[in-house]
């Protein structure tokens, strides 16, 4: 079905969803090339009430009842919190752990510095203080079965099933609720974990107590290492539960409300897929990889090939690359929460810094000044939304000096207290520091802004890049406010600024592709230096892919598309025979057929490994080695439409300029009387040169001095930094 099918004579409407920390946003487009917006406060009591009252708003905005509205809705490509706040809250299940007899501890040891995943620098530090995770497992909740298969597959010690069912019934008999099953080498050969699960669903048939969810590792995550591939396992059950209620609430209440299709979710692999077909532990860290897509889309209408990607929300801040027009980062170990794993993620990095960030005086750093990483949330949120909150933020130190009109937030539905922004900055941080109010909101935005522009230029130029070949887009409410606040910090001089800014992870979400993603370890050596000989058994290598792509290809025929609307790409993780990290590269072909094939896949290695670490880090004296095969197949589909307009003049038209109030933009100069325009009254090809501010119904972009703003053909604004 095209972008421009009906059904009958009704609309066809495709919607995105991303839920962040403080808002859900909503992205919607129509099948007659039209497209909106809007914003919720994230109800984290209950995530489907935010999540009905925007379709609500869609609703209304498309001018028909809400009904009416999902019978008529295509897709719902929904980027959800749900597991996140599980690990945070430990609200996940009772689950039991069988494991390989004698490494029933593997998961509490960890690996050398794993007491230290998932928290910040400073933190990190502060090593008297810091303290291990409270495991997701108990270790009375862990048993091990007598077994044992070998590196290669080969069965040593058999595994006796009436050991399992004891070992499994002392399991219930403590009040296991499901069942995570992770033996050595089970990923080179799943024979032991299957024959469990056989076990279980046996002793405890859906009919009997209910079902007994059981995950295997050798299914969630077929990866070398086994740390890494239980916890993938062991995140993947503790949030499955919860996020199988949430999504069958959800669900059901579409279903009873007109909505006639699967919900589907974004993944963090960077594509969608149904909720029932989906491993929990994808939806991690999936609104942002959504950005980072439309990231992608948007780079290609403007002829941009290399783009930071940044999304400033109400509480954090995530940053992600585009090089030469395409995703290529994926995380090396990603961390979930306080945990290892080893999915096959698109690397978006996530800080503790946004609109709700808290401005606080650190006291054992000699009275500092310090913003974040810990956030107001959107209850009770910043002070000046007045519901509640006395800590200041960036929003109120916004506020004050003059970015933002208080009443004009959101369209005008929603009120700004200045005097409570005041009253909270003076309070916690102007009085402590013997500063004026002004002065110490000042210092907030410029702490903020450098904060953040030192975790971009680090991101960027860490993966070997010149980060002033890079050009900021700038994205998330607070991120059109910011962004010429941030870029100069990276060298960047041009910042793109969509016209979907405050929901462009919904946007982002409503252009991705059905997409799956397979992967698994096998390790096998390209280039053997000693003997300057290149990998013989292609055999060997081509029979994982094509294993690879028959399951890709199973998933999405299930889902109803047929092998030639797919599209599959594969990617390797190698490196030199003496090192661990491993450097990703995208295989020419899927295939190997000959020695001049293997040689091109390892001279793009070369090429890859010397753009990130430098020529002189290259090392064939270690010989070259892949250790894990990575499948994606993805649905092919048309690219998303953006409609375009002829350009106008530079000049705005008198309409789209609503005033002048004081802005504060720097101590030098004090309060300035700034021009405010309209982004709604602005058409492609104005410009408008700093200091100004154009207010859109959802987001503010703030224009600084010696930055020009122009709006192009696609409605997109395009800020280039002028002569000072």
């Amino acid at each position: 079905m095209s972008a421009s099918e009906m059904i009958g004579d009704q609309a066809v409407f495709d919607v995105g969803i991303d839920v962040g920390g403080t808002f859900t946003d909503f992205f919607c487009t129509a099948s007659e090339k039209t497209s909106q917006a809007c914003k919720t406060p994230t109800t984290h009591y209950d995530l489907s009430v935010g999540f009905l009252r925007g379709m609500g708003l869609l609703a209304k905005q498309a001018g028909v009842p809400l009904g009416d509205f999902l019978s008529q809705v295509r897709s719902i490509r929904y980027s959800t919190t749900v597991g996140t706040n599980a690990l945070i809250e430990r609200s996940g299940p009772k689950l039991g752990l069988i494991t390989t007899a004698g490494f029933e501890d593997t998961i509490f040891i960890g690996r050398a510095r794993s007491w230290a995943d998932g928290i910040g620098f400073t933190e990190g530090r502060d090593q008297a203080r810091i303290k291990k995770p409270e495991p997701l497992i108990s270790p009375d909740m862990v048993v091990g079965v007598r077994e044992r298969i070998d590196y290669a597959g080969k069965i040593l010690a058999p595994l006796d099933p009436a050991e399992v069912r004891d070992k499994l019934q002392e399991l219930v008999d403590k009040g296991a609720r499901g069942f995570v099953v992770g033996l050595l080498w089970s990923f080179r050969n799943p024979v032991h974990e299957r024959m469990i699960k056989e076990v279980i669903e046996q002793e405890y048939p859906e009919d009997y107590l209910g079902s007994m969810p059981v995950f295997l590792s050798s299914d969630i995550s077929p990866k070398a290492g086994e740390y890494t591939r239980y916890m993938t396992t062991i995140v993947n059950a503790y949030i499955h539960g919860v996020m199988s209620d949430e999504l069958t609430k959800l669900g059901n209440e579409l279903r009873d409300r007109g909505y006639k299709r699967p919900l589907t979710l974004v993944h963090n692999t960077g594509g969608t897929k149904k909720a029932a077909r989906t491993r929990a532990v994808l939806t991690h860290n999936a609104g942002p990889v959504a950005g980072l897509h439309g990231s992608a889309v948007l780079g290609a209408l403007s002829d941009i090939g290399n783009i930071v990607f940044t999304d400033m929300g109400g509480t954090s801040f995530d940053i992600g690359l585009i090089e030469d027009g395409d995703i290529k980062a994926h995380d090396f170990i990603p961390v979930i929460d306080r945990w290892r794993t080893n999915i096959p993620a698109i690397e978006v990095k996530s800080i503790g810094a946004g609109g709700g960030s808290i401005a606080w005086i650190n006291e054992l750093m000699n009275n500092a000044l310090e913003v974040g990483p810990q956030s107001a949330g959107s209850m009770p949120g910043p002070a000046c939304y007045d519901k509640g909150g006395r800590l200041p933020t960036v929003t109120d130190a916004d506020l004050v000096l003059g970015l933002y009109n208080p009443e004009n937030y959101l369209g005008g539905e929603m009120f700004l207290d200045e005097d409570l922004a005041r009253a909270a900055i003076k309070e916690k941080v102007a009085n402590p520091l013997g500063i004026d109010t002004v002065e110490a909101a000042y210092r907030i935005r410029r702490l903020i802004d450098a904060r953040m522009g030192q975790e971009v230029f680090n991101e960027v130029a860490l993966k070997g890049h010149d980060p002033r070949t890079f050009a900021v887009l700038a994205c998330g409410g607070a991120g059109g406010a910011h962004a010429c606040g941030f870029a100069p910090f990276i060298g960047a001089r041009r910042i793109l600024m969509p016209s979907q800014s405050s929901v462009f992870g919904a946007y982002g979400a409503s252009m991705m592709q059905i997409k799956e993603v397979w992967d698994r370890s096998h390790s096998m050596k390209l280039f053997t230096f000693t003997k300057q000989e290149y990998l013989k058994d292609l055999e060997g290598f081509n029979r994982v892919v094509l294993e690879l792509k028959d399951a890709a290809l199973r998933d999405l025929r299930l889902e109803g598309y047929r092998e030639e609307s797919i599209e599959f790409t594969l990617e390797l993780n190698v490196r030199y025979g003496s090192q661990y990290n491993m450097t990703r590269v995208r295989a020419p072909k899927l295939l190997l057929e000959s020695e001049a094939d293997v040689k091109a896949l390892c001279d793009l290695f070369t090429e890859r490994y010397a753009t990130i670490y430098s020529p002189e880090a290259t090392y064939p004296a270690g010989g070259i080695n892949v250790e894990d095969f990575t499948m994606t197949a993805a649905v092919i589909r048309p690219a998303p439409y953006h409609a375009e307009h002829a350009l106008s003049g530079a000049e705005p038209d008198k309409s789209a300029k609503t005033g002048e109030r004081p802005v504060y933009w720097s101590p030098d100069k004090g309060f300035e009387d700034t021009p405010i325009y309209q982004y709604e009254r602005l058409l492609p090809g104005n410009e408008i040169t700093g200091p100004a501010i154009i207010e859109a119904r959802d987001t503010t972009y703030v224009i600084a001095p010696s930055w020009r703003y122009r709006m192009d053909r696609f409605g997109n604004g395009s800020i280039e930094q002028i002569a000072r």
